[in-house]
């Protein structure tokens, strides 16, 4: 009897596998995924080169996992395993207290000082900018105190202070920890997202003012409108967890009159609005916020007080931006990157006086684009 029921057992998983890799071969390769809010890998371009630089194997078995067919599926009930069984954390986040979704950061390595040496290069070569580095914490530092029990990311705290004493000493840090930490009681962080809210942008704005020297607008001449209740960020495609609430998205608009000229250089799109509302319908609703990523993005505005800002930048900057742009006739936005040119020779021709390096802590421990800056 047993013998019978292992056979039965047998034929119905090589059916099962058989069915998978038919729906495999039949199901149309996707493009994008929406619950991941990522471009997935495409089948690569089989050649002698690709096969013994090692490429075709690395990108072939991306592609298998990217098009597995019902992975969304299997992604969700793993997480919801792991969940019943009390395990803090899934894909690299953690459950955290009060519905937070926090990634675990992990020790820097190369990368980091790579990052550090390319931005003191830089200060070297533009001994005339005044630079300026926002290093901001990750939530995961600032609701630290939401974390699981035993969960041990290593210290954001540590890599900010070794950054501090790594830089130049005429690159201007502008330390936001305290600042921030003070607000953790606050909405400043999505709960489902790696990205800060509008608000946490704020307090981190007028402390730049302390260093950047110009005069903060006051909160109370903004006003915050909530513009989605539906946000679920890149946290929650990473876990998984479909049991916790969405985030809302909120928007500081000025009370005062002022004026923007937004031109996206890539796609060759003139704007005067620093927000895009057709994302509000999408997944990726922090598009909302200076259209998503771009090369090269220019803002002018009617405040004539002849400051030109380059920023280069992640896109922590894109809910902090429309508050800097109040305060300067001109800001150049550069993300290293999709930028192929040289910005050196962009910011001479355009007469830039002022730079500011923005990124928060694990982009910046991880991002091999900013040593370009090295190399160009």
């Amino acid at each position: 009897m047993k013998r019978q029921s292992d056979k039965i057992f047998i034929i119905m998983f090589i059916i099962f596998l058989f069915g998978i890799s038919v729906l495999n071969i039949l199901t149309p390769d996707r493009v994008f995924s929406e619950s991941e809010n990522r471009v997935l890998q495409q089948m690569p371009k089989l050649s002698i080169k690709n096969v013994l630089n090692g490429r075709f194997m690395d990108k072939f078995s991306r592609y298998i996992c990217d098009q597995f067919v019902f992975k969304d599926f299997f992604v969700g009930f793993k997480s919801d395993i792991e969940r019943i069984t009390l395990k803090g954390e899934n894909n690299g986040v953690y459950f955290g207290r009060d519905g937070y979704l926090l990634e675990k950061y992990k020790k820097p390595g190369k990368a980091l000082y790579n990052n550090i040496n390319a931005i003191n290069d830089f200060c070297n070569r533009n001994s005339n900018l005044s630079t300026y580095f926002l290093l901001i914490p990750n939530s995961v530092k600032i609701y630290d105190d939401k974390l699981p029990k035993f969960a041990k990311p290593y210290d954001e705290l540590n890599t900010i202070e070794n950054v501090k004493y790594k830089l130049n000493s005429d690159v201007k840090f502008i330390d936001v920890y305290k600042t921030l930490r003070e607000h953790n009681n606050e909405y400043i962080y999505f709960r489902t997202d790696h990205h800060w809210t509008m608000l946490g942008a704020y307090y981190a704005y007028k402390q730049c003012a302390v260093y950047m020297g110009f005069t903060p607008n006051d909160i109370n001449d903004f006003t915050f409108k909530t513009v989605s209740n539906k946000f679920y960020g890149t946290y929650y495609s990473k876990a998984n967890n479909r049991h916790i609430d969405s985030d809302s998205i909120q928007v500081a608009f000025p009370k005062f009159k002022v004026n923007y000229e937004i031109y996206y250089r890539d796609n060759d799109i003139c704007t005067n609005s620093l927000y895009e509302s057709k994302y509000l319908n999408k997944k990726d609703k922090y598009s909302y916020f200076l259209d998503g990523n771009h090369s090269l993005v220019t803002i002018k505005s009617n405040v004539k007080n002849g400051k030109k800002l380059i920023i280069f930048k992640d896109s922590y900057s894109h809910c902090f931006i429309p508050f800097l742009a109040n305060n300067y006739e001109e800001i150049h936005i550069i993300d290293l990157r999709y930028y192929r040119l040289n910005v050196y020779d962009y910011i001479k021709e355009n007469d830039i006086n002022e730079a500011l390096f923005l990124y928060n802590v694990s982009t910046f421990s991880s991002d091999d684009s900013i040593d370009v800056l090295r190399h160009t």
